[in-house]
């Protein structure tokens, strides 16, 4: 029985980062699911039988919901939320600064920015941005393993009412 699960939890994790190679159809043409706070009771229910590899990145969400959470609300407003690269050679590193500015009253604390993707590595600002200030996010696509269309997100954990905040981008990927 625990061989079992061993696998299971094996080819979970194997399939996680496998597709992060091939783009579907699908996927380029945008159709990625968003999760909403009114999802998050179905991800947070418990893992049948103590199967802790695949509760991992379920305890890491909730982690980062309840850091981001635990801080005053504030309001802010985004330069963008999407970003079009257009035309890369595959194989080509880019990234984009997406502009943060705490709008609200309380400081703005980031606590996490989880890409969708392995391809996708974010860097942003860690200390508190005070209100009226800016912050910055900066998302890092290595176009190595795509071709044609894709579309890419990143979820942002941080202390507002609507979380996460979803910055997405696309690229076109020349052979």
């Amino acid at each position: 029985m625990k061989k079992t699960l061993s696998i299971i939890a094996l080819s979970v994790i194997g399939f996680g980062m496998v597709s992060c190679k091939k783009e579907n159809k699908e996927t380029a043409a945008g159709t990625e699911t968003a999760v909403t706070p009114a999802d998050s009771a179905a991800i947070t229910a418990p893992v049948p039988m103590g199967d802790s590899a695949s509760a991992a990145p379920v305890a890491e969400q909730t982690a980062a919901t309840a850091n981001a959470s635990k801080q005053p609300l504030t309001t802010v407003a985004l330069s963008e939320s999407n970003f079009d690269f257009g035309k890369i050679k595959k194989g080509e590193k880019v990234q984009h600064v997406y502009e943060i500015t705490n709008t609200g009253s309380s400081p703005l604390i980031i606590s996490e920015v989880k890409p969708g993707c392995g391809c996708t590595v974010p860097d942003f600002t860690k200390e508190p941005i005070m209100p009226g200030k800016k912050g910055k996010i900066t998302l890092h696509f290595d176009s190595t393993n795509f071709d044609g269309n894709v579309s890419k997100f990143a979820d942002v954990f941080a202390n507002v009412e609507k979380m996460p905040i979803k910055l997405t981008f696309t690229a076109n990927i020349q052979p």
